[in-house]
């Protein structure tokens, strides 16, 4: 609805623009063109807040989704059972269990391609545009090249080894083909590399205005630390499934170009970041994973046993609530709910210098650099967590090691759709817990999520690469 809003005030901007007090131009509102948009400076921050809206669209459904896959949490929906059955159990396919490609966890597709679209829209009004200069089409690009970046992103960190669909095509009617992981992976890093080209051509400013979740990261130059720590997320995943050095390499170089702060000692310091901000006015869109009113997001039990004694990481993220089983007692009872966001105007982190931390022991440890990244787990531990130091060393190897990285990013990132995908790039799937272990209702740990039943039913009787490797 936010963004059907926007995209309607863009519109009545465009038609308002073209009207005097002589003559009356109506035009189409719902046939917008790119010439009328680029030739109207005042849609331009329309235009930037309605991709903003669609960048945010998606986070809540996300982080919810890849949280039961993660085993970090639960949606006990009680009057319907399919928001556990869909995502533990699925159905059978060539005799395993497969998640539904036409069920409720087959999502996290069209929304981000949706925003693609219209990000693919605001970049040809930018090149298109005859009021901007140089240095204001850069910063423009540069930005909407980073959002292009993280949707294509999400898509991977969803679909992985099924590939994805990088290209949208002119007409949004044609069909663009699949491509693999590894030609995506590529393809998302070099839009932030292009990005952050465009943003140090960009000024000084923007010529629009970003919302406070931006603070700080409001100008062509300190939003560049922003691609830059997106870019770094996305090369430690990819450095991690295809087991580069030189890709860690990459990460660590994009890391000192981000906003990472090693000498983080307050929570400030750890929190400081880019966020998606919500509202409950009318019109915008609230955090639908807020304590106050989602009553059916429970934590997975395993967090309170897995945790330490007085970690604070826990004690600020998890609190006991009234105990829930799933409608048809298709799972287990948890007792734990998630204390992470206060009410629906609670912003939701895109990402925090913590996981820039996180990120740092990774790609530390995967260029060969021990030391460093134990550095890094204590910072996790004693200045998020209040432990003390690890009893890790140069000496206890890498696997050793990992295990304690993703021990601390699990508390660290609780709840920022981090898990699921650190256990697949690490090969850890079979480590997450299975509740129901027998039975018809038995549990299993999806490894992706298919490519939606619609998506494949739109490519049937395409040859590949248009029919796609998951259809």
């Amino acid at each position: 609805m936010t963004r059907m809003r926007i995209v309607g005030a863009a519109l009545m901007a465009l038609t308002l623009a073209a009207c005097s007090d002589t003559q009356l131009s109506i035009t189409n509102p719902n046939s917008p063109t790119v010439a009328a948009a680029a030739g109207d400076p005042s849609s331009l921050q329309l235009l930037a807040t309605g991709l903003l809206s669609n960048y945010r669209a998606g986070r809540t459904g996300l982080i919810s989704d890849l949280g039961i896959f993660g085993r970090e949490s639960y949606n006990y929906f009680m009057t319907d059972g399919r928001t556990t059955t869909h995502y533990l159990v699925g159905i059978a396919s060539g005799g395993v269990q497969a998640i539904d490609p036409s069920g409720f966890a087959s999502g996290d597709w069209s929304g981000q391609y949706n925003a693609l679209r219209n990000i693919y829209n605001f970049k040809k009004t930018i090149t298109a545009n005859t009021t901007l200069t140089d240095a204001q089409k850069n910063a423009s690009l540069g930005f909407a090249r980073t959002l292009e970046g993280q949707m294509l992103y999400e898509l991977l960190m969803t679909r992985d080894s099924l590939g994805i669909i990088v290209e949208i095509k002119d007409n949004a009617s044609d069909l663009a083909p699949f491509v693999s992981r590894d030609s995506a992976y590529k393809y998302v890093l070099a839009s932030f590399d292009d990005a952050a080209t465009k943003l140090a051509a960009g000024g000084s400013a923007f010529p629009f205005t970003l919302h406070s979740g931006f603070t700080g990261f409001n100008t062509p130059a300190t939003f560049a630390t922003y691609t830059q720590a997106l870019k770094a997320r996305a090369a430690v995943n990819y450095a991690a499934i295809t087991n580069s050095a030189a890709m860690y390499n990459t990460a660590l170089t994009a890391l000192s170009a981000s906003y990472l702060n090693l000498a983080a000692t307050t929570r400030a310091d750890l929190d400081k970041g880019v966020y998606h901000v919500y509202s409950t006015a009318s019109g915008d869109a609230s955090n639908g994973l807020n304590v106050t009113t989602n009553l059916d997001l429970y934590a997975h039990m395993s967090i309170a046993t897995d945790a330490e004694a007085g970690d604070l990481r826990y004690a600020a993220k998890v609190i006991t609530g009234v105990a829930r089983t799933p409608a048809g007692g298709i799972g287990v009872t948890s007792t734990l709910r998630f204390n992470i966001w206060a009410n629906g105007s609670t912003p939701i982190s895109s990402i925090r210098n913590e996981e820039l931390i996180a990120l740092h022991a990774e790609a530390s440890l995967g260029a060969g650099n021990a030391a460093a990244a134990i550095t890094d787990i204590n910072i996790l531990r004693q200045k998020s967590g209040g432990l003390a130091a690890t009893t890790l060393t140069a000496a206890s190897g890498t696997p050793a090691i990992l295990t304690g990285i993703l021990k601390e990013k699990r508390l660290s990132t609780l709840m920022e759709a981090t898990r699921w995908v650190d256990m697949r790039k690490y090969g850890k799937l079979a480590d997450l817990p299975i509740d129901i272990t027998s039975g018809t209702n038995k549990h299993f740990v999806a490894r992706v999520i298919p490519i939606p039943q619609a998506e494949c039913l739109s490519r049937a009787g395409k040859a590949a690469p248009f029919a796609g490797p998951g259809c």
